[in-house]
Parts: structure tokens; C-alpha cells; sequence
């Protein structure tokens, strides 16, 4: 099933006829109704006229979210508010939160992106999907929202908060597609399980996004859900979530290449990668009128293919996200990525769901130190069990990534869950 076959399996050198088309548009429309873009622009020497070609957008200065904050709140917008019908922004722990402007037709082709994305999993309009994804200025809770009702399917817009409650009516209105985070849905099936319930649930789906997850944590919803987990990619500084979703072949993420365009950098040496290769995800909006954005920093790293995917979808796939390179940690020379060790605790059985990494430092030395729930709370009493399964860890943790680390074994649920994004990394050296 696909919900935009025209576009879904378009052929590749149609595909880069539009991109290039809508390229050349968004450039000159982002230089006359920008003034942050034709500032930069001047200062270069750089017009939309020199846009020719899709390789030309290497010419384009890269987009920061510096400096959509530092034109905070409504100083990247297009179009004058009157035409803006929506507003979104980002949590802003960091600074002030990136605002996102969207008018009519913005929304309509967000709602096109998610409902393809949710077909891609499998969804249909007899789907009732339990959205826990907060609702608010976030743009998940909204944006996956109104793909669902593009699709036809219904939506119970339960937002997030009080777990048992969701899990009542996620059993008393018999949803069968779940819409979280992975470590909210993760928290949904561990709390489903402990209270005997998980078999009254006709969960089918679980569409997530939001934080980055790894293969191993796919598998353990799947088992315990007995569902079927895919994810999908999007960031609010390029409109929100449906840049890119899984079909149920799990191949990698098929990018919405009709409304965004990827390319994937080696930013130390500002070089456009090639397919395959390993990088940072940089996205220009292709049909954004009420807040265009040119060459985005995501700061993700990932890498793109162009083979057609198995279940007959011609547009690109992006490998699901490895890291950030603001969240990679460099741990006594090493290049560790929280996304390594998720890799290496989800496969162990013995182990729970939940985890923290700690960073210090002592006597001047950087320590990286990996606290686990373990499944059984019995083994914490049996020294040799235990002893041996840290052994076991230590020496999984060490084989991917070259590098010694203490384990601290803890009691199930001890770990702090949390409804939104999870926070996996503690680094006590900023402190």
C-alpha cells in the first residue's frame, strides 16, 4: 500500500527534474522574502540565477540552528503572519526554542509526508491510533495528528502523561497503532506486562520518532508488544516529524524527496559524501512557504541510498540516525556513541530496558560508567550470577568499542522513566 504512488515510485531522473525545478524556486524565494538569506547571500556574491544545477546548492552557506534562534522568534518567515495559521518551537533547554511558521498549504503537505510515512508501516484508515506524543508547541503531537486523520484512520489524542490511564484506553478503545517516543512506548509495554494486561492489548503498530533507536530496541517492543515498531524522522527547524519513515521492509528510512532534499557532509572538510558513506544529514525544504530553510545543519549522522527498496518505493533511504555530533562522547581519544551501547544492552536478555551513562573525570582521566536495570531482581543477590554477568557486559561494551567500562548493575524500574524525550547521558565533567 502506498498512500502517493505517483510520487513513491517515481522514476529517479523524473524525481531530480522536480528537485531541481523547486530547488531553483525555494532558492529565489528564500533570497526575495528572507532578509537572514539575502544578507548571506550578498555577502558572497551568491544569486538564485547561479542555482543551475542540483550540485549547485553546494554554493549555499549552511543553515545553523544559531541562526534561526538568533532571528528569533519570526525573523525566518516568508510570508507576513496574516498567511502564518500555525505556530510550533522547539523545548528551547538550550536557548531560546526554534519557532516554526506554517500556512495552509505548509500544513497540507505535512499531513501528505506523515500519511505516506504511516502507510509505509502498514497503517490504513481502520487503524486507531493512540497517539502519546505531547501536544502542544511540540511538533510531533500535531504533525502525526494530522496524518493520521489524512489517512482516513482514527485518532485518539490521548497526548502524554498518566500511564495507566493510556494503558486503559489503549485496552478499552482497542487501539491498534501506537505513536511514541521508543522509550515512552518501551516504559508502556514494561508497565502493560508488570500489571498482566499486555494480552488484552490489539496493539499491531508502533510508530515512533522523536529520539533516535536502535535495531535491538525495535526487537524488544516487538517481542513484548508483539507488535510491529517502525520510525520516522523529522525535525521541527525543517517543519516536524515525516522527513523520512520505515516501510515493513526495515531497510532504512524512505526520505520524502518530492518536499526535502538531502545531502549527507563531511563538514570538517565540507565535502557532499557519497552514497553510503557516513555523515552529517543536511536538509533544504523544498515547498515550505511560510518558513523556508536552505542547507539545515541537523547535526544527525547517518548515510543515504538510491537502490530501490524491495517493497517497490523508488525514493531515497537514510540509515537510521547512529548519533549527533553534539552527542558523541570522546572518551580518552575514543569516539563513543550512546547508540553503541543501546546496540549491546538491548541484545542481552538478563538485562532491562532502561539505562543511564555516566561521564566523569578523575585525576584528569575521563570514565564512562554504564548503569543497567536488570531484568530479574533475584540476580542481584546471587554474587556469582552477577558477577559474571557484568564480566559479560563489560566484554560485549568492549568488543564495539574498544574502550574499558565500569557497569553498575541496578534494580528493575529504578531508573527514572520519563513521558518526553530521554535523557540517556549524565556528563558530571561539565559540572
Amino acid at each position: 500500500m502506498m498512500f502517493s504512488p505517483e510520487i513513491e515510485t517515481i522514476d529517479r531522473k523524473a524525481l531530480r527534474e522536480m528537485q531541481l525545478e523547486r530547488l531553483k524556486y525555494i532558492v529565489r524565494y528564500a533570497y526575495e522574502n528572507v532578509p537572514m538569506y539575502r544578507r548571506r547571500f550578498d555577502a558572497i556574491g551568491l544569486k538564485p540565477e547561479h542555482i543551475r544545477t542540483l550540485k549547485d546548492i553546494e554554493l549555499i552557506p549552511y543553515t545553523t540552528k544559531d541562526d534561526l534562534r538568533d532571528n528569533y522568534p519570526f525573523g525566518m518567515f516568508a510570508v507576513p503572519m496574516k498567511k502564518i495559521i500555525r505556530l510550533h518551537a522547539s523545548s528551547g533547554t538550550t536557548g531560546k526554542p526554534v519557532v516554526g511558521g506554517y500556512t495552509r498549504k505548509d500544513l497540507d503537505n505535512w499531513s501528505t509526508c506523515i500519511a505516506r510515512i504511516l502507510t509505509m508501516a502498514g497503517a490504513t484508515d481502520e487503524d486507531i491510533f493512540h497517539v502519546a506524543f505531547g501536544y502542544g508547541l511540540f511538533t510531533g503531537g500535531f504533525g502525526l495528528h494530522y496524518g493520521v486523520e489524512k489517512l482516513g484512520a482514527t485518532v485518539v489524542p490521548v497526548s502524554s502523561g498518566n500511564t495507566e490511564r493510556q494503558l486503559m484506553l489503549m485496552k478499552d478503545f482497542g487501539a491498534t497503532a501506537l505513536i511514541a517516543t521508543p522509550s515512552y512506548a518501551m516504559y508502556l509495554a514494561e508497565t502493560a506486562k508488570s500489571k498482566g494486561i499486555l494480552p488484552d492489548l490489539k496493539l499491531r503498530l508502533i510508530c515512533m520518532g522523536a529520539e533516535a533507536s536502535t535495531a535491538e530496541m525495535h526487537e524488544s517492543l516487538q517481542k513484548l508488544f508483539g507488535a510491529f515498531p517502525t520510525e520516522n524522522y523529522g525535525l521541527t527547524e525543517v517543519g516536524g516529524p515525516g522527513v523520512s519513515g520505515e516501510c515493513r521492509e526495515k531497510a532504512g528510512m524512505h526520505i520524502n524527496e518530492d518536499m526535502f532534499y538531502p545531502e549527507i557532509v563531511d563538514i570538517e572538510h565540507n565535502r557532499v559524501l557519497g552514497e553510503g558513506e557516513l555523515g552529517e544529514m543536511v536538509i533544504t525544504t523544498l515547498t515550505k512557504e511560510g518558513m523556508p530553510v536552505l542547507r539545515y545543519r541537523t547535526k544527525d549522522i547517518t548515510s543515504i541510498t538510491y537502490e530501490p527498496c524491495r517493497c517497490g518505493r523508488t525514493l531515497a533511504r537514510m540509515s537510521r540516525v547512529v548519533g549527533r555530533t553534539d552527542d558523541m562522547l570522546i572518551i580518552r581519544g575514543v569516539n563513543v556513541f550512546p547508540s553503541q551501547i543501546e546496540s549491546v544492552l538491548m541484545s542481552m536478555d538478563e538485562l532491562g530496558k532502561m539505562y543511564e551513562i555516566v561521564v566523569d573525570r578523575v585525576n584528569y582521566m575521563d570514565t564512562i560508567e554504564v548503569r543497567v536495570e536488570v531484568d530479574d531482581a533475584s540476580l542481584l543477590t546471587d554474587y556469582s550470577k552477577l558477577e559474571a554477568l557484568v564480566a559479560k557486559i563489560k566484554h560485549n561494551l568492549r568488543v564495539v568499542l574498544q574502550l574499558d567500562v565500569k557497569v553498575k548493575l541496578v534494580e528493575p524500574f529504578s531508573i527514572r522513566r520519563t513521558e518526553g524525550k530521554v535523557k540517556r547521558v549524565i556528563d558530571l565533567r561539565k559540572k
